[in-house]
């Protein structure tokens, strides 16, 4: 989708101030050398306290503040996540709404995995599309991957999880803030078919844990790939991120080689799987440099696209200057990718 020229993104994260350094998990044996060597990350954010909707609400109060947004004039708040969000029956958006003081907002909960930041931002600009004078939008996500239920280091394989909130205020019309980016357009493609990726096949279960007491994705993905092999499933996730890169680019009216395009900033998924997928997939469409900039970070979930557009928007090395653009690339389990365009004007 081409977003109208008017639709203005300011975004911004809160990251908890405690980290944990990749080479404390390698001395105690949370990873193995090979797995850190593999990974290329240095450190990741961990949240002693603050549950994932106290990230999301503390980033969304961030988001409103820089783009100079009353609370009170949030009409809809998007809350997307990936893991558990603290109460076990219960709407985690609402409570977001509630922290941020958008107490005239619609809220709707997103659980798109970890492309649920994307899906936030497709669903605003569906509805500023549909109704120009709809007011602002919030775009929150919130993360905490805390044990016993989840091994931020070891449940999954070539992934390190960090905590996090981030958020992103869309409206239109208007200049925005200094942080603020143009949307120029967002592409969205799915593959149903490869949700057995993630699920365990023993059988469906009638409570979180009951089959076991922390998350493994290694044995799902184990079992998936004993079946189809790991070349053909990685040579299908390597088309299909071209696909979402050429077609973004297209919609924005980008050509491949402008060399206003200054970066594609991937998810926060590792150096193997950079080095792997998604570098050479964009390498088959454009020159611009494929940047990776989760090494402070690790895989923040459902957080990695508003991060990286957070990057842009700046204060920082990667923020956009006057004319430049970028492509910010976003995954979920599902499989679901995204791909997003913004400038700065």
């Amino acid at each position: 989708m081409r977003a109208p020229d008017d639709v203005v993104l300011t975004p911004t994260q809160w990251l908890p101030p405690t980290v944990v350094k990749a080479v404390d998990a390698q001395a105690e044996g949370l990873v193995t050398p090979d797995e850190a060597s593999a990974m290329g990350y240095e450190r990741l954010p961990v949240s002693a306290a603050d549950a994932a909707p106290q990230l999301a609400g503390r980033a969304g109060r961030s988001a409103l503040a820089r783009a100079g947004v009353e609370p009170a004039a949030v009409r809809t708040v998007l809350h997307a996540w990936t893991y558990y969000q603290g109460h076990d029956f219960w709407s985690p958006a609402h409570y977001v709404a509630r922290e941020v003081g958008a107490v005239r907002a619609v809220p709707i909960g997103i659980q798109q995995m970890c492309n649920g930041g994307a899906a936030g931002l497709d669903a605003a600009l569906a509805r500023l599309v549909a109704e120009p004078d709809h007011g602002p939008v919030l775009v929150t996500t919130g993360d905490r991957f805390a044990a016993p239920g989840f091994d931020r280091w070891g449940s999954d394989y070539g992934v390190w999880y960090g905590d996090s909130g981030t958020a992103a205020v869309l409206a239109r019309g208007g200049a925005g803030s200094e942080h603020a980016l143009v949307l120029r357009a967002q592409v969205t493609e799915a593959a149903p078919d490869l949700e057995v990726v993630h699920r365990d096949l023993d059988r469906f279960q009638e409570v979180p844990h009951a089959a076991y007491p922390t998350v493994n994705v290694r044995r799902t993905k184990k079992a998936f790939l004993t079946g189809t092999g790991r070349e053909p499933f990685v040579a299908r996730l390597r088309e299909t991120t071209s696909r979402v890169v050429a077609a973004a680019l297209e919609s924005a009216r980008l050509a491949p080689d402008d060399p206003a395009l200054r970066a594609v900033l991937l998810p926060r998924l590792g150096g193997a799987t950079a080095r792997d997928i998604y570098g050479p997939a964009v390498a088959e469409i454009t020159p611009a440099p494929a940047v990776d900039l989760g090494a402070d970070t690790g895989h923040l979930g459902a957080g990695d696209l508003l991060s990286n557009l957070t990057a842009l928007g700046g204060p920082g090395p990667w923020a956009l200057r006057p004319g430049e653009h970028a492509v910010v690339l976003s995954a979920g389990a599902g499989f679901t990718w995204s791909g997003v365009v913004v400038g700065r004007p």
